[in-house]
């Protein structure tokens, strides 16, 4: 290799780790600052006892934010894969044009607009209250964009051979979908899940609208039932006076970022297994 060349490759990866610095380093910095502010209120406490005046417990807006998660999960993961595999296997015309323009739209809806208007046709029109339910539809609308674009792009990504191959030995077309196109496209439909999942976690206007917040455990109980969750204690806790009631904010945000990266795993973890068994099946 040339003296030329050898400089230009140092160069270059002096580069990409100057880069990388100034990209890792304000994501640290962010880390051990809440950890750091965190510390007081870590401990068993966090998980057993409830938010209240008395401990600086997070148990209920731990099991809250669970609950929240699993119904956007059901319900805008089964609409939104629906939505992305009509889009991209079924849609034509009129249908097609229709169905993209109001998915853009949803998409660049600001998160507090979709909470008011879940809030005045929900919480009032409706008259379901604060609720579970309220607040899983108010969620699931901000997400689903995400879900159908990231299923129909990864639909539309299986090879044409792959389709050929079911056409070719006379499969239905909902046999070729199901058992060929869906298995190969799982990797991108799994990521799609685990952004609206991730989004779903760091989000807040749509919640104050709609789930209200309660110092008991949540129960599964569709109306009428506040649900507490991580986000609010970090937005109510750290504009309180004193180092406690910051220490718990710093705390619910630090497992809001740990729920983060068991997703983000969870999901690599999932998609790594579905690339095994379509290499599999392509054997």
């Amino acid at each position: 290799m040339s003296l030329k060349r050898r400089l230009t490759d140092r160069i270059f990866w002096v580069v990409c780790g100057v880069a990388f610095l100034l990209i890792a380093a304000p994501s640290i910095s962010v880390l051990v600052s809440v950890f750091h502010q965190a510390v007081p209120a870590l401990g068993w406490q966090l998980f057993s006892h409830r938010t209240n005046a008395k401990a600086t417990g997070l148990q209920n807006a731990i099991l809250g934010s669970l609950i929240l998660l699993g119904g956007v999960l059901v319900v805008a993961g089964s609409v939104g894969v629906a939505a992305g595999i009509y889009l991209a296997e079924y849609a034509t015309g009129r249908t097609e044009k229709l169905l993209r323009f109001f998915s853009e739209i949803l998409a660049g809806m600001p998160s507090i607009v979709i909470g008011y208007i879940a809030y005045l046709t929900l919480v009032v029109q409706f008259h379901w209250g604060y609720s579970l339910l309220a607040a899983v539809i108010a969620l699931s609308a901000l997400v689903l964009p995400y879900i159908v674009k990231t299923t129909e792009v990864a639909l539309r990504q299986v090879p044409t051979a792959i389709r050929e191959a079911g056409a070719g030995l006379g499969m239905p077309r909902t046999a070729t979908l199901t058992r060929m196109l869906l298995p190969t496209a799982l990797p991108g439909i799994v990521s799609g899940l685990i952004v609206a999942l991730a989004i779903s976690t760091g989000e807040l206007a749509p919640l104050l609208f709609t789930a209200g917040f309660t110092d008991t455990n949540p129960k599964l109980q569709l109306l009428h039932q506040q649900v507490p969750y991580l986000t609010n204690v970090i937005y109510t806790d750290i504009s309180l006076p004193g180092s406690r009631a910051h220490a718990t904010a710093a705390a619910a945000g630090l497992l809001s970022l740990l729920l983060l990266v068991i997703l983000i795993t969870a999901g690599r973890l999932v998609a790594r297994r579905a690339r095994r068994q379509t290499a599999r099946m392509s054997l």
